[in-house]
């Protein structure tokens, strides 16, 4: 937009050509922040930079022993972000600001000789950064009148020309820094040294666990190949033991066939005949014992008829016996059906007399084929 000024984040923007109420009004409006209307022909506007900048200061400074030191340091410094101190910067250095850094290395030359001239060379070399917050300290009032703030100062270097001070203060401290390099050195050499030989000890150790490895394998290999180069053979073998264990189970079922053809064919049919014969011949004589039986039931038969055909006989003749016996018969009717009941008793167990004898009399041995059969079964 015309007119409309905007400064950048590191800059302040200076109004001047208007004029600012109030008894302590500058001569110009600070704008910092934002923009602002610059009205053309009335106003004037420039710009401040607000940023870090650097100043070096090189200088001769004597101690306070009276050695002469070269001194050099770097100084970081910018304007203050306040109003205050940007008017201040302004007023000073707002026709050329250029000459912001020649006059910061001024004013810490200054600073620096006359710190330097109160300390010693041992303390200097010591205590940089006491000195550099020192000369910090004494300059701070100073650059705020300016409009200027320290950021930080470093020294960068010190010497003492050549006069070889500064080495001769350092040399017990080299020397021992020496001693302890030598001594570290040594160290690091016996370490290194006995680093080395436990890496040849390690080397070896492994050579030697990788030539048991490769033996174990080459091993292994090995008996690989031969279980390989033995599988075929092994193979057949056992083949060859399935044939025959498979022929040994054919020829064990041939014998049992054989075994079972010959019961079959020979054992049964000598059992069936057997048998066979023992039924006729047990057949036989069953028919035979049933005829003796038979045949001495009819002779018990024969004979009870011929004895009781006989019987009254025997009992006339008892009877005719007793005839001229003089028998004294007691009570009366009775007492003669008595000796009449004994009478017949007396011609039963003769006739059980008989039959027992004819009974007891062996019969002939037969002689049938069946009895000659059983016999030789026999």
């Amino acid at each position: 937009m015309f007119g409309y000024r905007v400064p950048a984040p590191n800059e302040a923007l200076l109004i001047s050509g208007r004029k600012q109420r109030g008894a302590d009004a500058l001569p110009f409006k600070i704008v910092t922040g934002h923009g602002a209307f610059v009205v053309p022909i009335f106003s004037k506007a420039t710009r401040l930079t607000l940023a870090m900048q650097e100043a070096e200061v090189e200088e001769d400074c004597y101690t306070q022993q009276g050695l002469t030191l070269h001194v050099q340091a770097v100084i970081a410094f910018k304007v203050g972000d306040d109003h205050e101190s940007i008017a201040a910067a302004a007023r000073r250095f707002q026709g050329d600001q250029s000459q912001m850094p020649v006059l910061v290395g001024r004013i810490f030359s200054g600073h620096l000789r006359s710190i330097i001239g109160s300390m010693t060379v041992e303390a200097i070399i010591r205590e940089q950064q006491t000195l550099a917050d020192a000369i910090v300290d004494a300059s701070k009032t100073e650059m705020a009148r300016i409009g200027l703030e320290i950021d930080s100062l470093q020294i960068s270097s010190i010497h003492d020309k050549g006069v070889g001070y500064i080495k001769a203060l350092a040399a017990p401290h080299q020397a021992r820094v020496n001693q302890e390099a030598n001594v570290a050195q040594a160290v690091a050499d016996q370490a290194s040294a006995m680093a080395r030989q436990e890496s040849t000890r390690n080397q070896a150790e492994y050579a030697r666990q990788t030539a048991i490895a490769q033996a174990r394998y080459q091993a292994e290999i090995d008996q690989a190949q031969q279980t390989a180069a033995q599988a075929g053979p092994l193979a057949a073998a056992q083949a060859q033991q399935h044939v025959l264990a498979e022929q040994a189970l054919v020829a064990q079922k041939n014998a049992e066939l054989r075994q079972a053809q010959l019961i079959a064919e020979v054992i049964r049919p000598a059992q069936a005949e057997a048998e066979r014969i023992v039924t006729l011949a047990r057949a036989d004589a069953d028919a035979t014992k049933l005829s003796a039986e038979a045949a001495a039931a009819q002779g018990r038969i024969a004979l009870d008829q011929m004895m009781i055909e006989q019987l009254p006989d025997l009992l006339r003749a008892a009877a005719e016996g007793l005839q001229g016996a003089n028998l004294t018969v007691l009570d009366g009717a009775e007492g003669l059906n008595s000796v009449v009941a004994s009478l017949a008793a007396q011609g039963t167990m003769l006739l059980d007399a008989v039959r027992k004898g004819m009974t007891a009399t062996p019969a002939a041995e037969p002689t049938t084929s069946t009895d000659v059969a059983r016999r030789d079964a026999g």
